[in-house]
């Protein structure tokens, strides 16, 4: 696996790991803000979230995307990875790759749905996140993960 730190020209390659990654999402609730961007918002959002794209074998495969809420405080706003990867630990890898790349981190947060259990999963007994609460964001009910060391 390769990394790259992602910049404005990156932006149509996002798009279409966004929307591989998220496409059922979408279907599933009717909206997903990570589904069907246009590549100038994803250009602003490269300028919002700094974002590490995942090659394997020159494909892209993957992205996670965050934002440094102060130092060492760092809020997860992605993590996809094209579905026809999925489950081959591309997510791992990616989550590993910005652990080390930001050992400063001292609290990760983010959200997932609610009644996505493979997410919940990933997160709780992979990386031992903790459940700290939850919203609405639309008509999606999300839950706010944190890990600190």
């Amino acid at each position: 696996m390769v990394y790259k730190n992602a910049d404005i020209s990156d932006a149509k390659i996002l798009t279409e790991i966004y929307n591989s990654a998220f496409y059922d999402d979408f279907i599933r609730y009717g909206q997903c803000q990570a589904y069907g961007r246009s590549v100038e918002d994803m250009e602003q959002s490269v300028r919002d979230y700094p974002k590490i794209i995942a090659y394997d074998q020159d494909k892209p495969v993957g992205v996670i995307s965050y934002k440094t809420e102060e130092p060492g405080k760092y809020y997860i706003g992605c993590l996809a990875v094209i579905k026809e990867e999925q489950g081959r630990g591309i997510g791992t890898a990616l989550m590993n790759h910005f652990m080390s790349e930001y050992p400063d981190w001292n609290e990760l947060t983010l959200v997932t749905p609610k009644d996505n259990e493979r997410n919940i999963r990933f997160y709780t007994r992979r990386f031992g996140f903790d459940i700290v609460g939850q919203e609405v964001d639309g008509a999606v009910t999300v839950l706010w993960f944190k890990l600190t060391r």
